[in-house]
């Protein structure tokens, strides 16, 4: 099966590319940028932890601790946790 490859925007930072099955901490990582916080890339520290602003994603499990159902509901999510579905736009923090 094919992934497609998506464009992720931060907002007031840079861009990069991420396919479907890769989490977008790990891509931002690969693409050589730094504007996401990185911590344990595990889903429990919290320390990449964004808002999607614009577009489709899936999530893995993360800690109910950092990202209560009430902010998963607002669009945060952990980056290390954020698989894309569609380009992306995504404030840190």
């Amino acid at each position: 099966m094919t992934t497609g490859l998506h464009r992720i925007r931060i907002v007031g930072g840079g861009e990069f590319s991420c396919g479907e099955d890769e989490r977008i901490l790990l891509a931002m990582e690969r693409c050589g940028s730094s504007d996401i916080g990185v911590g344990c890339r595990g889903g429990g520290c919290g320390i990449c932890r964004v808002r999607v602003v614009g577009g489709d994603y899936t999530t893995g499990k993360m800690s109910a601790a950092k990202i209560s159902e009430t902010e998963r509901a607002a669009g945060f999510a952990l980056a290390c946790r954020v698989f894309p579905v569609s380009d992306l736009l995504i404030e840190v923090g």
